[in-house]
């Protein structure tokens, strides 16, 4: 049976300005206010990172090694690869050159519901990337199965569709369509205001209960 690859037009990127507003955002704070959207919190950063961008999302099943390099060539600077193991396997499809292939095109950051590969060349390439550990086993461009790219995905227990908001830190990784985002995100920078009041009198030994500001959420 031929293998079949669906690779569906990709829409319009998320804008400049919602991104830059992202950068102040903490996905912990979007966790005081919103319980959907969180990819699962054993998707973990590589090294320390952070990254905003409009999801490219990719279906992959097992050793298929084509699929993720079809989605390569459709990334814009910005996007963050979102990948579905969709066989919830052990098989790692991101390694040194799948980070490096991302990385001259512009993509600001992976994200894996699987594990990844080639550890210390990840972090020499520097281009961040979140995953659900590492495995010896990998994907390889001989073996045809099929996939999709810029299809609805499930990431970690999270739907995720193409041109979704992605948020990611140290503390993991949330999506949601534009609207949804530009709204959380005007919340939560205005949460992390008043937080930041709060830890100053906090820490000159003050009770919380003393704290005048509007109450926090």
């Amino acid at each position: 049976m031929t293998p079949v690859y669906r690779v569906h037009d990709r829409p319009q990127s998320s804008s400049i300005a919602l991104q830059e507003m992202l950068w102040d955002v903490e996905t912990a704070t979007i966790g005081h206010i919103e319980h959907l959207g969180f990819v699962s919190d054993d998707i973990r950063p590589v090294f320390p990172a952070r990254a905003v961008g409009s999801a490219l999302t990719v279906a992959a099943p097992g050793r298929d090694g084509i699929v993720i390099y079809k989605a390569i060539d459709l990334l814009l600077p910005g996007d963050v690869l979102v990948i579905s193991r969709v066989d919830r396997d052990d098989i790692a499809c991101v390694g040194g050159g799948v980070a490096t292939a991302a990385k001259a095109k512009g993509a600001a950051a992976i994200v894996i519901d699987g594990p990844c590969t080639d550890v210390e060349e990840l972090v020499a390439i520097g281009l961040p990337v979140w995953c659900r550990g590492r495995s010896s086993k990998t994907t390889n461009r001989s073996f045809s199965i099929g996939g999709s790219v810029n299809v609805p995905i499930a990431c970690g227990a999270t739907a995720v569709m193409p041109g979704y908001v992605v948020l990611a830190d140290n503390e993991g990784v949330f999506v949601a369509d534009a609207i949804r985002m530009a709204d959380l995100a005007m919340l939560a920078i205005e949460r992390q205001r008043r937080s930041a009041a709060l830890r100053s009198h906090l820490a000159a030994g003050r009770s919380i209960f003393d704290f005048q500001q509007e109450a926090v959420p």
